[in-house]
């Protein structure tokens, strides 16, 4: 069975594409058959891959719209050994033109649906909305949602508009929605605010926050220009270590034995 998972926060600039992108180029480094869904209209996870997405001629509208199946408009990234559903610039517009469309709502997860069991995992990078788009990421995450948290005072507030978000879909559309785990992003130790948003966060989420801290690092931030992920660009970084905490986490968690390349001793933690 395919996990798929949906990385999701209504703000921007939290990690959603980074966590996609690093997370899948390590669990595919594990050995998992990983595809990664484009569904931002900036089209960041495609460029994070070396793609050029003004160059496409299909990409995930055309996915949503019928037009092509899923399977004919992945690319494959042979040097990481993970496949992509990009984005293109026709995605901009699809808030407008799939409201009208029967089953608008679901349009992805039945696009992904012949996919199950080709991947082991299936990651989605929601755009910083809660849109149509976001809304078909969800119901297609039948693996659960992951939230990137920016650890900054403001993120404590959108985070329960989040929550209240996932509730109404819940009810209302997808009642096996869960959230697999709130993410602690951008950490700077040097800052008392810091801690205190990631005490906040955990006493208000028992149980639902990764153990893994993504720390506030340069090698993050300079890695999408080089159209690589962390574990090629600055692999013995601080974030490509807490990037590799994180995939160990995710792995035990599904009961998945995780290969001795990403346990040995100084090679992972937050």
């Amino acid at each position: 069975m395919t996990h798929i998972l949906a990385m999701v926060n209504q703000k921007g600039g939290v990690g959603k594409t980074t966590t996609t992108i690093s997370l899948g180029a390590y669990l595919a480094e594990a050995g998992q058959r990983v595809l990664l869904v484009d569904l931002d209209p900036q089209s960041n996870a495609t460029a994070c891959l070396g793609v050029d997405h003004r160059q496409l001629n299909s990409g995930i509208y055309e996915t949503l719209l019928g037009q092509r199946s899923a399977a004919d408009n992945i690319l494959r990234n042979q040097t990481l050994q993970v496949s992509l559903l990009p984005s293109s610039a026709s995605l901009a517009g699809a808030q407008v033109e799939l409201v009208d469309m029967q089953g608008r709502e679901f349009l992805l997860r039945e696009a992904l649906g012949p996919l199950d069991g080709r991947y082991d995992y299936i990651l989605i990078d929601c755009p910083p909305s809660l849109g149509l788009l976001t809304i078909n990421g969800l119901l297609a995450a039948s693996g659960g949602v992951l939230i990137p948290v920016q650890c900054e005072y403001l993120a404590l507030e959108g985070l329960s508009a989040l929550m209240n978000t996932l509730d109404r879909v819940r009810r209302g559309l997808y009642p096996g929605l869960h959230v697999r785990g709130l993410l602690l992003t951008m950490y700077d130790g040097r800052t008392n605010l810091a801690q205190d948003v990631v005490n906040e966060v955990r006493s208000h989420f028992p149980g639902q926050v990764f153990e893994t801290v993504i720390p506030r690092t340069v090698r993050l931030a300079e890695a999408p220009s080089h159209g690589v992920p962390i574990s090629v660009y600055a692999p013995n970084s601080a974030g490509a270590s807490a990037y590799r905490s994180l995939t160990v986490e995710i792995l035990a968690q599904d009961g998945v034995t995780v290969p001795a390349t990403l346990t040995k001793e100084g090679q992972y933690g937050a």
